[in-house]
């Protein structure tokens, strides 16, 4: 089974467990700061890694440092992952957790480049108007390539809506040849 897979799983555990709590946000943010911490302290990363450290040595750290302070549901579960060798996915179940949190929420991602940086008008201008076409809340990336030279990129998923000057005199280019 792929990884990909096999995290999602995991996170569609762990949005139940949120659910049960009531608490999509906080369990989401308790896995992303745990994630942050597998990606960024190499200390830790090596010792979950470690195959000289039992399952068993890494769950009682993880109670003596987690157990106070996160739910008794959430270390059981960082306990269950430990178990079943997949504390390293850690990263990706979060990963996969906010896709299914988003999804739940009724929220979709956008990539959308522009020009020029955009003005907080002109991005909630782009953000009402991508919410109202997908008929969804769309949180909007911006980035910034001038070569589109005016107009706008989105992607959405597999979705592409290409309003860029770059295109559109692509576009007019190919007519006027084909008129020949």
């Amino acid at each position: 089974m792929r990884d990909t897979t096999i995290a999602r799983n995991y996170a569609e555990a762990v949005l139940d467990l949120a659910r049960k709590a009531n608490d999509l946000r906080g369990w989401g943010e308790m896995l992303e700061s745990i994630a942050n911490a597998v990606e960024s302290d190499r200390r830790l990363r090596v010792f979950l890694e470690s195959p000289r450290v039992s399952a068993q040595r890494k769950n009682e750290i993880f109670q003596k440092a987690y157990g106070d302070t996160l739910p008794r549901n959430f270390v059981r579960f960082l306990q269950a992952l430990v178990k079943n060798r997949r504390q390293m996915l850690i990263p990706e179940i979060a990963h996969e957790y906010n896709d299914l949190v988003d999804e739940v929420e009724g929220r979709v991602h956008a990539s959308v480049i522009v020009s020029r940086e955009a003005g907080d008008a002109d991005r909630q201008m782009i953000k009402d108007q991508l919410s109202r076409a997908f008929g969804k809340d769309v949180v909007p990336h911006f980035h910034v390539n001038e070569s589109i030279l005016g107009g706008v990129v989105v992607r959405v998923g597999d979705t592409v809506l290409d309003g860029s000057v770059r295109r559109r005199l692509a576009t007019l280019r190919a007519k006027m040849l084909a008129s020949r």
